[in-house]
């Protein structure tokens, strides 16, 4: 796997390919089937395949923290695209220089200057250039003219609708994790490396690890019932928010998890945390008791679902085993909806700007 910062580090090896365009946020099942139909004609050719994305995404661009939230971090997305069959990610930086190229212009020096594309896959709706003039008609009128193939994406459908990211993060937001991992082809997780912070979870008796997550929109938001995998592949049930902590207060997001089963210190541990069910928003109280006696119910009932939902799932696994969800994790108990009726939240959801109607 190549990742290929900006044109100006392209060299001769990375030309000759076929390439797909996107954001590929959360590469669902969707953009999986895209990476397949790809794959099919790199074999074909004998070249590699390349996806180009774009850093930041361009509704971040434009829209700022008023963009739609992330499925996945940069890093994590060219993982998954690797185990889809991507041999290069071209990974453009979304800037002004970009951003005034004319449809021709981004053709002419990032598909023929830059990758010598030997054939595009790209969704029939594809937009692109400052002047508006860059959609899939342009691409396959060029494509005829330099000899380079032009076909539009395939459509993937579970339950009759198109999977999309925007479909996903509305199931997210909504607490409905077993949905959304139908539409993913796995169990939505969040990801980072254990940092030292302000400690304050051992001084009331409830030790944290803190994953520090990006300045941007939120796609969760609140307590949640998760399974927390350290490194070594061990997994453990656990309780963790996701927000800004508004009891002790914190200026940018965090991922806090406190395992429920575990001693031992995970500092500059990458972990990986699988949200099950949602407990309840984030709520701002009067002291650190309040917030104290808080946390062990949280504690209770996560401990609570998660042991009944694990037997279940032990049960009903063999018959869930049979049905075309993808490449799921059926060990993990996943919620189709939030842990009955919440308490008084002063948080604000990010379900209210969690959906964007068309960004793939």
């Amino acid at each position: 796997m190549r990742v290929i910062r900006g044109l100006h580090n392209l060299r001769a090896a990375h030309r000759g390919c076929v390439a797909t365009i996107g954001n590929f946020d959360g590469v669902h099942r969707g953009h999986q089937a895209i990476l397949q139909q790809c794959r099919e004609h790199a074999a074909r050719w004998s070249v590699p395949l390349t996806v180009v994305v774009f850093e930041p995404q361009p509704r971040e661009f434009f829209a700022g923290d008023q963009a739609p939230p992330r499925l996945t971090r940069l890093r994590e997305k060219v993982r998954l695209l690797r185990d889809f069959g991507a041999e290069q990610v071209l990974v453009l930086p979304f800037n002004d220089a970009l951003r005034s190229l004319t449809g021709r212009e981004f053709i002419d020096q990032v598909l023929i200057g830059g990758l010598g594309v030997k054939h595009l896959v790209v969704g029939d709706d594809f937009r692109f250039g400052c002047d508006r003039r860059g959609d899939f008609a342009l691409l396959a009128e060029v494509g005829r003219e330099q000899g380079f193939g032009v076909e539009h994406t395939r459509t993937f459908t579970v339950d009759d609708e198109r999977v999309s990211s925007s479909r996903v993060r509305t199931l997210l937001a909504s607490g409905n994790f077993s949905a959304a991992a139908r539409l993913l082809g796995r169990a939505y997780s969040l990801h980072g490396r254990v940092v030292r912070d302000q400690q304050l979870g051992r001084t009331i008796g409830v030790p944290t690890a803190n994953l520090p997550l990006m300045p941007q929109p939120l796609t969760l938001r609140g307590v949640y019932a998760v399974v927390a995998e350290l490194e070594n592949g061990e997994r453990y049930p656990a309780v963790a928010n996701v927000g800004f902590r508004p009891t002790v207060g914190s200026k940018r997001p965090t991922l806090e998890v406190h395992l429920l089963d575990f001693k031992g210190d995970l500092y500059g541990q990458r972990m990986t945390v699988f949200p099950c069910a949602r407990l309840r928003g984030e709520v701002k109280f009067d002291g650190l008791e309040a917030l104290k006696a808080q946390i062990e119910r949280d504690q209770n009932r996560a401990r609570h679902y998660l042991t009944a939902a694990m037997g279940e799932k032990d049960s009903a696994q063999h018959h869930d085993a049979e049905q075309d969800d993808g490449e799921q994790d059926y060990s993990l108990p996943l919620a189709s909806a939030p842990l009955g009726r919440e308490t008084a939240s002063s948080d604000s959801s990010s379900a209210g700007n969690s959906a964007d109607a068309n960004d793939g």
